[in-house]
């Protein structure tokens, strides 16, 4: 019996005190003329948009029917330890299973749901889903005519089949890049406005390993709010870089009637992500005025404040993002290990600065820190956790991935300082998110930043060293890992208890 076939996402509005059934099971769907079984909440990819008042509290109930072990990791919510949805809080859920998860939403703004048991499998294959919670002041934002949450992901799809293992994680050098885009689960996503229509969206990257520089094609952007609210001041841009599982929220100005694309710019590329298409039928209410206007947003600036006085202060905790090759033979610092196949074993520096290991070519530093695309297929492919070692250490301490135990005292701010050594083996970004938490990016490479937003996710490039002020608010046992999701099953996650 086949499964039914997916639906387009539905926003579902709850009250406080609510209460909510959520399923994760088998849906048919199409993808570019092929159909693919696939997963779903709720029968929908994305899962349903789950609309909450700011301070409300309500309960998912969330039943497995996926076949596999899972469990619901609501992303950036401040909620109770224990319904976090991960392996520090609760046994992975057997198929057949169900767990009531009461969930909190003290902070305005786009969250999301998601697995948190082979996520590099689920999530590529649909299960994925945002919270939207609505801001108890009327005027935390500017009014807009629409607003619109956009999933952008991505999807390995080779010879006709989705290319990804439910029975071992694979590409877990570089991370699984997808072939096809996906907005809203829609390679052929839509939208139609009016002209003079202010739109506001809530954009959140789902993709296990792609970063997304967010355009509207000839449009400027206002950015306004990121992972978890308002930023301090809008700000305007040509596009917004969202690494995998952080959020943006960009204002846009339709003015013009006609198609304007939906795009991801790249340095090397630009992609379509959709289309825009705008009537030539005046909006019903006219919101330019508001939209022209660089709004200074006083309940974050307030917010932040007692937080300030530790922005300079010197790093209480320090992490160094690397890489061990083939089970720890080949690390960033080099040494000699067995060669296959009958070639030089030992790592040897190439003209381009690159180096050459038991894996092939290791690349130098990708331009600006990023890379964008898989460039080192096969290499990539063959990729394993047995092979590929990612990890986080705590450079205090030397302690490594899940040996690390930070105990930190419930509202005592703590400077963590981030290094993404650009020596690896292979030196790459980096989304470093922690849960049950919120966080400031206050320096880059000791850049101070002085547009704030509250994060629980950050991209750290590669060579790039990050200060952030963690804001440890919530107690329990938290994890805290890389959210390129085959960087998490090689290992790259630690926990920290708060107290």
């Amino acid at each position: 019996m086949r499964p039914p076939v997916a639906q387009a996402s539905k926003i579902v509005e709850l009250q406080g005190g609510d209460t909510y059934d959520l399923i994760a099971g088998f849906v048919d769907k199409e993808i570019n003329g092929t159909t693919h079984r696939m997963l779903a909440y709720n029968g929908s990819i994305p899962g349903p948009v789950i609309k909450v008042p700011q301070g409300a509290e309500i309960t998912i109930n969330f039943t497995n029917e996926t076949g596999m072990k899972t469990l619901l990791h609501s992303h950036g919510v401040r909620m109770d330890n224990a319904f976090d949805g991960s392996q520090t809080t609760q046994k992975d859920m057997e198929p057949g299973e169900t767990f009531a998860y009461k969930l909190k939403f003290p902070d305005a703004g786009a969250y999301w749901y998601h697995p948190h048991v082979r996520d590099d499998y689920a999530q590529e294959m649909g299960l994925y889903g945002n919270f939207l919670v609505v801001a108890s002041d009327a005027d935390y934002w500017d009014p807009v005519n629409r607003e619109v949450p956009l999933f952008l992901d991505d999807i390995l799809i080779e010879d006709g089949r989705i290319t990804v293992s439910k029975e071992r994680s694979d590409r877990t050098l570089m991370g699984r890049f997808g072939n096809v885009m996906l907005t809203n689960g829609e390679t052929d996503y839509k939208l139609s406005v009016r002209k003079g229509d202010v739109v506001r969206f809530y954009l959140t990257n789902a993709a296990n390993t792609r970063p997304f520089n967010f355009a509207v094609e000839g449009m400027r952007m206002k950015l306004v709010g990121g992972d978890n609210g308002a930023y301090e001041r809008d700000a305007w841009k040509d596009a917004v870089l969202i690494g995998p599982s952080e959020r943006a929220i960009v204002e846009v100005l339709f003015e013009k009637s006609g198609m304007f694309a939906i795009q991801n710019k790249t340095p090397d590329k630009t992609y379509a992500l959709g289309k825009v298409i705008v009537a030539d039928i005046p909006a019903d209410v006219s919101y330019a005025k508001d939209f022209s206007e660089q709004r200074t947003h006083a309940a974050t600036i307030q917010n932040i404040d007692p937080f300030r006085p530790y922005f300079d202060k010197a790093p209480d905790k320090r992490l160094l993002l690397t890489i061990d090759m083939m089970g720890g033979m080949m690390s960033s610092s080099g040494g000699h290990m067995p060669a296959p196949y009958g070639t030089e074993g030992s790592r040897s520096g190439m003209p381009d600065g690159s180096m050459m290991g038991g894996m092939g070519m290791m690349a130098g530093v990708p331009e600006g820190g990023i890379e964008w695309e898989d460039d080192r297929t096969m290499m990539n492919a063959m990729a394993t956790p047995d092979m590929v070692k990612w990890h986080i250490i705590d450079q205090d301490t030397g302690k490594r991935d899940m040996d690390i135990e930070w105990k930190l005292k419930k509202g005592e701010p703590v400077k963590v300082r981030i290094f993404n050594d650009p020596k690896s083996a292979h030196p790459m970004q980096h989304p470093i998110h922690f849960h049950g938490q919120r966080f400031l990016v206050v320096a880059r490479d000791g850049v101070a930043q002085t547009n704030l937003v509250w994060k629980d996710t950050v991209l750290v490039k590669a060579g790039e060293t990050i200060d952030i002020i963690l804001d440890p608010s919530n107690p329990g046992l938290w994890m805290a890992h890389c959210h390129i999701l085959e960087h998490i099953e090689a290992g790259m996650m630690f926990t920290f208890k708060v107290e």
